[in-house]
């Protein structure tokens, strides 16, 4: 089982990384293969109550690919996990298969609670740059979360979500994609900008009314 899994990842480094050229290069280079790996050890641990034991593997990968997954999460199958520095992933989390996780994200809680208080991931998620999704929550199958979003809500599923705090920018091909998608989208570079829009937005109305203004001020101008 284990070997199996492996042999997906590194299927899944070959999928989702143009730059990968080899079986060795990916086994030697690939700090976020690494820190699955790693961490496939220390949750077997973690699960047999060995949590000392289990700490300190998922310390060592820390220290030696700057990824920081507590051996309590529960990840599924085909993760990649890109480049990876600064990425941080709770005791509670859950990952779902073929999810993809960029530099600097973190799948945090909000607080002291015990229990579940890191999100779930779905299927096919892809979670850009610098994304902090924060909560007990889940984000649906097939869903991009744009760079620097802070994510404090759920996310339904087929969905695109920007900005901080987190919107629902795209959701079942309603300038929201394309519902059912079975290839996993990796272009979070061509995303919606909500804030963008709305200064656009303003914009012209703005112009709207600058134009009103003056053709009301040419009225009132004409002599009687």
């Amino acid at each position: 089982m284990f070997f199996g899994r492996l042999r997906k990842e590194i299927q899944a480094v070959f999928d989702r990384d143009p730059a990968a050229k080899s079986v060795l290069e990916v086994l030697l280079c690939y700090p976020g293969l690494h820190a699955i790996i790693l961490h496939r050890i220390a949750h077997f641990f973690y699960r047999h109550r060995f949590f000392l034991v289990a700490r300190l593997i998922s310390q060592f990968a820390r220290a030696i690919t700057q990824i920081e997954i507590h051996p309590g999460a529960k990840i599924g199958e085909g993760l990649f996990i890109d480049h990876g520095a600064g990425v941080v992933i709770g005791e509670t989390a859950e990952i779902g298969n073929n999810v993809t996780i960029y530099q600097g994200v973190t799948l945090g809680g909000t607080g002291k609670e015990k229990g579940k208080r890191h999100p779930t991931i779905g299927d096919n998620v892809v979670i850009s740059t610098g994304a902090k999704i924060l909560g007990s929550f889940k984000v649906g199958e097939n869903s991009k979360i744009g760079a620097g979003s802070v994510v404090l809500k759920p996310v339904p599923p087929n969905s695109t979500v920007v900005g901080v705090p987190g919107k629902v920018v795209i959701r079942d091909g309603e300038k929201v994609g394309t519902a059912g998608v079975s290839i996993i989208d990796l272009r979070h570079d061509l995303l919606p900008d909500p804030v963008a829009e709305a200064m656009y937005a303003m914009q012209k109305t703005i112009e709207r009314l600058e134009q009103r203004v003056a053709e009301l001020e040419k009225q009132r101008s004409k002599p009687e």
